[in-house]
């Protein structure tokens, strides 16, 4: 009865995914389908629709596309798939929250770098983030508001009214000011990182303008248009409104394509590292592998044997004579050894630790 029931679990996955062309077909018909089902609950069936936002709707749906193709394109690797595999089955682990914390909202993996980089990170970060949470909701109807003859609003989340708040309260004034608040922090953010890439000499060495400046200039533009259509509502009184609208409505259709495409294309991907901070602690907890030369410990056993697997399925050997795998040395040994192997000299065999080995940040 079991193998049965498997089976047939087997084949009804079989005959859904023989239904699409291939896993990015499938990805985005899933995508889509589930936006115009949320659309149409969160519309009360496509009754509050704001046709202004079909420019942003259009770009959002394009950017889906390129980030299921980049995803898709990167997850088909081997080690990714390790990852991913793993993580997943890691993923209710007891410190999997807190991990979350660290690297999705206080970035406290950046502050041994700095407490600059670390503020831009956070400005850019959660400039951002705001912006995603306010705008996609508006855009595709989850979220809107409502005003009635007596001066009040009401908010309106997935077709449900959450609360009728003053037309000049505190809770209306951030609601309509957070994309501002947002922007602001962006423009921060990316204005000290340009001065860092600019100044700091090992941060130009290393720059290009179009995967490194790019970025920061759209994230720039869109930002500073979006403000500017606010001046002109307050003070101007909505005089050039509509060409602003259109030129800031632009820049953001734009940055959705060229995202998945760029360097931006970390941050999408960025909740993916849980999976491998997880990885690397659940396995390190297990069991941690001793370099074979120095007799450090240096990475998890698990990881070894995986480094090696995935070499073995590219076809790719590194198994030296002395009778071990060049992924069973620490770094600092492995960069000696290889240097042993050109200079006929056995430097990996000399004990002195290199004088960056134990760098941090």
């Amino acid at each position: 009865m079991e193998a049965t029931s498997v089976d047939k679990t087997v084949k009804r996955t079989n005959s859904i995914n023989n239904a699409f062309a291939s896993k990015f077909a499938k990805s985005m018909f899933l995508a889509i389908s589930g936006l115009v089902i949320l659309s149409f609950i969160g519309t009360r069936i496509f009754t509050h629709v704001d046709l202004n936002l079909y420019g942003y709707m259009v770009g959002t749906i394009v950017f889906l596309g390129g980030f299921f193709y980049r995803f898709i394109a990167w997850g088909e690797r081997p080690p990714t798939k390790i990852y991913i595999k793993k993580g997943i089955k890691l993923l209710f682990r007891k410190s999997t929250p807190k991990t979350s914390v660290e690297h999705l909202g206080t970035y406290n993996f950046i502050w041994n770098r700095g407490i600059y980089r670390w503020t831009q990170h956070v400005l850019i970060g959660w400039g951002v983030i705001v912006s995603c949470m306010v705008t996609f909701p508006l855009v595709f109807g989850w979220m809107y508001f409502t005003m009635a003859d007596s001066g009040y609003y009401t908010i309106v989340a997935m077709g449900i009214n959450l609360m009728t708040v003053p037309a000049d309260g505190v809770i209306a004034f951030f609601s309509y000011n957070a994309l501002n608040f947002s922007a602001i922090a962006v423009i921060i953010g990316v204005c000290m990182a340009m001065y860092r890439r600019l100044k700091n000499m090992q941060a130009r060495a290393e720059q290009k303008f179009l995967y490194d400046f790019l970025p920061l200039y759209l994230l720039l533009f869109i930002s500073i248009t979006g403000l500017i259509l606010t001046f002109m509502n307050v003070f101007l009184h909505g005089t050039g409104h509509y060409t602003m609208s259109l030129i800031h409505q632009y820049s953001v259709i734009i940055t959705l394509i060229y995202l998945p495409f760029g360097k931006l294309a970390h941050i999408p991907f960025r909740p993916l590292s849980v999976f491998a901070r997880n990885y690397r602690e659940h396995y390190a907890e297990q069991s941690m592998k001793q370099c074979k030369v120095c007799g450090s410990e240096f990475v998890s056993t698990e990881q070894t044997s995986d480094v090696i697997d995935v070499l073995e399925q590219n076809q790719i050997e590194f198994n030296m004579k002395d009778g071990f795998n060049l992924a069973e040395l620490c770094l600092p040994c492995r960069r000696k050894y290889r240097i042993s192997r050109f200079s006929g000299f056995a430097t990996h065999e000399v004990l002195i630790k290199e004088a960056n080995q134990d760098a941090k940040g």
